[in-house]
C-alpha cells in the first residue's frame, strides 16, 4: 500500500462471491481495524435483508441505501477496512468518495469461481435469485467492468487462493 495508506481507509470491491467479507474481515483484524461491509450496514440501519429490501422496494432503493453507508464509512475519518456490495462501484459517486478517501483494491476471480461461491447459501443473493448464476455473474461482470477498473487502485486475483493468501495479497 502506499505511504499515505495508514491514515486511508482500505476498501475491497468486486463482483459477489470475491470474498469482500471474508478478506476484509482477515485485513482488519491484521491491522487492528475496525471492519464495515456496507451491505451489513444498510441490513443494521434498516432491520431489513437486502434480499428483502430488493423484494419489497427495488433495486433502485437498495442502491440509494448503499449510496448513504458508502459515503458514512468513507467519510469517518478512522481508518477502516469497507468491503463494499458487488454493485456499488457502478455508482459514480460512490466511486468519487471511495477512491479520495481510500485505497482501493478489487477482488476478482473467473466467473465460474465466483458463482459456485456465491450460490453456497441458496437464495442469499438477490441478483441470483433468478436464472442462471453463471450467465448473470457473466453479464454483471461485463456491465462493472469498467467500473471496477475506474475505481481499483490494485486489482487481486482470488481464484484458488484461500482467504488468508489473497489477505496477504491486498496487504503487500
Amino acid at each position: 500500500m502506499t505511504a499515505a495508506a495508514p491514515t486511508r481507509h482500505l476498501v475491497l470491491v468486486g463482483l459477489m462471491g470475491a470474498g469482500k467479507t471474508s478478506v476484509g474481515a482477515e485485513c482488519a483484524a491484521r491491522l487492528g481495524r475496525p471492519f464495515i461491509d456496507t451491505d451489513r450496514a444498510v441490513e443494521a440501519e434498516t432491520h431489513r435483508t437486502v434480499r428483502e429490501i430488493f423484494e419489497a422496494d427495488g433495486e433502485a432503493a437498495f442502491r440509494l441505501l448503499e449510496r448513504a453507508a458508502v459515503r458514512r464509512a468513507a467519510l469517518d475519518p478512522t481508518p477502516t477496512v469497507i468491503a463494499c456490495g458487488g454493485g456499488a462501484a457502478v455508482d459514480p459517486d460512490n466511486r468519487a468518495v471511495l477512491r479520495e478517501h481510500g485505497h482501493v483494491v478489487w477482488l476478482d476471480a473467473p466467473v465460474a469461481a465466483l458463482a459456485e461461491r456465491a450460490t453456497r447459501t441458496p437464495g442469499a443473493r438477490p441478483l441470483l435469485a433468478v436464472g442462471d448464476p453463471i450467465a448473470t455473474l457473466e453479464d454483471l461482470a461485463a456491465a462493472r467492468h469498467d467500473a471496477y477498473t475506474d475505481i481499483a487502485h490494485v486489482r487481486v486475483d482470488t481464484a484458488g487462493r484461500t482467504v488468508t493468501e489473497v489477505a496477504d495479497l491486498v496487504l503487500e
